[in-house]
């Protein structure tokens, strides 16, 4: 069986969140993650294209189906100020090893969610960064830098949400990244793409706001997989979310947040205040 290309997760209408393989307009539904050896079970859901979308009138999914976060991690790795343009922007330096952070995978969002703003008495400047995300493939600890690339499945979409004045005034990271909803994630995983050379752009609103390329890392993909499997493992499913060109801004409540790299589609999330 030749490997799968567009991997998608879904609800589906009798509760079940299933992974499947995304082929000629069809759904093949996984007896589980493909990154775990996940295989078509025989069952198909039709009306979903290739980037996730439904294919419905309107774009509507089938009767009971969405579209959910392609991953189920049991960590988000991040990686701070991996472009130097970005960096500078904010008045940092590009650090002399990688900046590791983590989301926790409660942040995560499925595609057409909602961002929450959180109410002004915690933050009032929350903005997006735009990022590929990295999909580890094989269980990676103390790899070297040529191993690395042998442990990556696929790449998807990320939008790295940020309180960025709770950034500036924590020291640390968690509260700054880590509320729920901020990490918006997919619409896809593909495999067989160069992570180091994709575009990404950012448009709110329609208005582009951030436009990049992967290849202006300073720490390649493979580079900062072997440096944090030094002192923890990676696991088949973790997402790597590997940094955020220049150009982040703020976002506002009733705002359409649009991440899109070619190849793999465009992630969309609408944004609005904390319940």
């Amino acid at each position: 069986m030749k490997p799968f290309e567009r991997i998608a997760r879904l609800a589906l209408s009798d509760t079940r969140h299933v992974f499947a393989a995304l082929e000629g307009g069809q759904a093949l539904v996984l007896d589980g993650a493909p990154w775990t050896g996940g295989v078509p079970t025989g069952e198909v859901v039709s009306g979903i294209d290739g980037e996730g979308r439904g294919t419905g009138p309107g774009g509507a999914y089938p009767p009971g189906v969405r579209l959910l976060a392609p991953v189920s991690p049991s960590k988000i790795l991040c990686v701070g100020r991996n472009y130097p343009a970005h960096a500078r922007e904010l008045g940092n330096e590009v650090p002399a090893e990688p900046l590791l952070f983590f989301k926790p995978p409660s942040s995560l969002l499925d595609p057409g969610g909602t961002i929450e703003l959180p109410p002004p008495s915690i933050s009032t400047r929350v903005d997006h960064e735009a990022e590929l995300g990295v999909v580890i493939g094989r269980r990676a600890r103390r790899v070297s830098v040529a191993e690395a690339a042998a442990c990556i499945y696929g790449c998807t979409v990320v939008g790295d949400i940020t309180a960025r004045d709770l950034q500036k005034k924590d020291g640390q990271w968690a509260r700054a990244k880590g509320m729920d909803t901020f990490c918006p994630t997919g619409p896809v995983v593909v495999t067989g793409l160069d992570p180091q050379a994709l575009s990404i752009a950012c448009r709110v609103n329609g208005e582009l706001r951030q436009s990049g390329s992967t290849a202006d890392m300073f720490f390649s993909v493979a580079a900062v997989i072997a440096y944090a499997s030094q002192v923890m493992t990676l696991e088949p499913g973790d997402l790597l979310v590997t940094g955020t060109p220049e150009g982040v801004g703020p976002l506002a409540a009733g705002d359409t947040l649009e991440i899109e790299v070619p190849g793999i589609g465009t992630l969309r999330a609408q944004v609005g205040s904390a319940a």
